[in-house]
């Protein structure tokens, strides 16, 4: 039980985890999730009640609030993790010579020490004691590293790097419950691939908080929902909740419908009743019935969302912008090469790819938070432009309150409005004077949206907006994002949000744009490919084919799974597209084929088909040359 003021934010909840459990915890921004996690890693006590758990067994949290230790190389601090395991090992050594110096073989005593022994060799073999270093190696590489980071200082790494080495250390250190608050925040999409695959094999219990659906669904089994207090257990994974919590909310509104009906119809008897002295004494008994009803009572439901709407659009002139031979390079890296790109009044564009790939930099070279190596970037007329960096949360100065902060964003002609705005964003009049810094993440993103919102727009760039928010305020910030009328770019990696948000979409690959015409939807047909992270999948095969080649090392268990995995992939689409053109050609061998009105259209669809043919081949032979075959 968890109380703050007025609001009960956990109202004497209660769940068992199991034995390599997989659970996602969802609910709505602020709804408790962090807290509970806080308090089962007993960082946080309750109000009321308590967490058991087993005394020799260990937890690992990864939070929102880590700090790094400074001064250590990468590899270096990652190697802390394995303190039990070196431990672990001067205890065997020592538990070895005792087993080989006694002979009371027979005793309670050299029988404990046996027992020890063996507990002792499963938690060292768990914890990888035998290959500590390239278990390291392979973890950090898995999260996104590159063998010249590793003897980088830990201070040279940004927020967003530290929590992977932080979360390194966690998935080395095998704990027996692994939290993990919003895993994916930080991560680029081959790293989140990775670490889906390294859970999935997992030995202890994992429960994770995420607003990204599709890891839900491919790491959970079973989905605890937190709304206004109460919890709601689904053995599910994301998808599956979804569902059924529909179908149970629909179910108690049926019963309770006809609960209803049963009770009015039998007050209405009652009344009836009761006014004739012959039936008083059955009126009494059909009262007293009446009272013993237990009635169904409908759940409360939290549906409050955001009152986004972006101010009018002032009239920019036609050309919102234009870029020739744009160059960028940090160092020796160049991450973009003579990019050309000409933006329209009105257009909306998306920037989708691999992380790394300049999308962000091309961003803040759009806003002039960056200069470019070089190449010519001009600004259209009267543009108004809006900025939502990645990292625009983080950005808010914690030591100011809510409204501290809206006015310092604010022009003077604002100021009467703020209030009502915060309202808007689901701040009522007491959270106004709190502190940024006690804000969790979904609030933080909700108030650096809020102040955007205090001056027109019509440029409106928007680099992963969708971080920190919930389910419900990524559909209403979606929702007012396509009512704007002014000119955007968004870059983002989530592809339920992009879909039907803008009509052009620009793939970053190989240091260059590539444009398609429509929304990533279209985007994904074109490039042959049913989700977002298949992209980055048939990538990854390609640069671990490179990466074998290069250096000869042996690729670990899970490299060589998930390459596996992409070799049957392709191979299954190799046989369904020789199908596809063995019964095209079987048309088109027919003596009339060439006089048929529809001859074009399956001399097109051939086309098409070889085409894919030889795309999957190329995924096919990538993947077989990663894995050395």
């Amino acid at each position: 039980y968890v109380q703050y003021g007025e609001r009960i934010l956990l109202d004497h909840i209660t769940f068992v985890v199991g034995e390599r459990e997989r659970i996602g915890l969802v609910g709505r921004n602020g709804a408790g999730k962090s807290t509970l996690l806080k308090i089962i890693a007993g960082n946080q006590t309750p109000d009321e009640g308590s967490v058991a758990r087993p005394s020799s067994s260990t937890l690992g949290f990864l939070h929102q609030e880590m700090n790094l230790p400074k001064g250590k190389t990468v590899l270096d601090e990652t190697l802390t993790a394995f303190d039990e395991t070196k431990k672990l090992e001067q205890r065997l050594e020592k538990v070895h010579e005792d087993v080989a110096t006694r002979t009371d073989y027979e005793s309670d005593g050299y029988m404990n020490l046996l027992t020890e022994m063996a507990d002792l060799e499963h938690r060292f073999h768990l914890l990888g004691g035998g290959n500590i270093q390239a278990e390291s190696e392979q973890v950090l590489k898995g999260l996104g590293f590159q063998q010249k980071d590793f003897q980088r200082l830990t201070d040279e790494f940004s927020g967003g790097w530290q929590m992977r080495i932080e979360l390194a250390k966690m998935l080395l250190q095998r704990p027996d419950y692994l939290l993990l608050d919003e895993p994916t925040n930080h991560l680029d999409i081959e790293s989140i691939l990775w670490l889906e695959e390294f859970l999935k094999t997992y030995e202890g219990s994992v429960i994770v908080i995420s607003h990204d659906k599709m890891f839900l669904d491919n790491v959970t089994k079973r989905t605890v929902e937190i709304e206004l207090g109460r919890t709601y257990d689904y053995k599910a994974s994301y998808s599956g909740y979804v569902e059924m919590r529909e179908d149970r909310r629909e179910k108690m509104q049926a019963s309770f419908d006809n609960q209803q009906k049963q009770i009015a119809e039998m007050e209405r008897t009652i009344k009836r009743f009761m006014a004739k002295a012959t039936k008083t004494t059955m009126a009494q008994s059909m009262q007293k019935r009446l009272e013993k009803i237990d009635r169904i009572e409908i759940e409360d439901q939290d549906t409050a969302v955001m009152n986004i709407r972006f101010p009018q659009a002032p009239r920019a002139g036609q050309v919102v912008l234009e870029a020739h031979h744009l160059t960028k390079k940090y160092g020796e890296l160049t991450v973009l090469k003579d990019v050309e790109l000409k933006i329209d009044r009105g257009e909306r564009l998306s920037f989708v790819g691999q992380n790394g790939q300049g999308k962000t930099t091309l961003a803040k070279i759009l806003v002039g938070q960056l200069q470019a190596t070089s190449g010519d970037l001009k600004m259209g007329y009267n543009i108004h432009l809006g900025y939502y960096a990645q990292n625009q949360s983080e950005a808010l100065t914690s030591s100011l309150t809510l409204l501290e902060t809206m006015e310092n964003h604010s022009p003077p002609e604002m100021r009467t409005k703020l209030r009502a705005i915060l309202g808007a964003f689901l701040f009522t009049g007491e959270d106004h004077d709190k502190k940024v810094s006690v804000l969790s993440g979904g609030e933080r993103a909700r108030l650096a949206l809020a102040c955007l919102l205090l001056k027109p727009i019509n440029f409106l760039v928007l680099d992963e907006p969708t971080n920190h928010l919930d389910m419900l305020s990524k559909e209403v910030l979606k929702r007012a994002i396509l009512e704007y009328d002014g000119t955007l770019v968004v870059v983002s990696h989530d592809r339920d949000f992009l879909a039907g948000l803008t009509e052009k979409t620009i793939e970053f690959r190989d240091k260059k744009l590539h444009t398609y015409l429509g929304d990533v939807n279209y985007f994904l047909e074109k490039r042959k490919l049913d989700d977002m992270r298949q992209v980055e999948m048939a990538t990854a095969a390609k640069a671990a084919a490179n990466a074998s080649k290069n250096n000869g090392r042996e690729l670990g268990y899970e490299e060589r799974r998930q390459l596996q995995k992409l070799v049957q992939q392709a191979e299954k689409k190799v046989e369904k597209f020789e199908g596809q053109i063995a019964e095209l050609e079987a048309k088109m061998g027919a003596p009339d084929f060439y006089i048929k009105p529809e001859h074009q259209e399956i001399m097109k669809k051939h086309g098409q088909a070889q085409q894919d043919l030889e795309d999957a081949m190329a995924e096919w032979m990538n993947a077989q040359e990663a894995l050395g075959v």
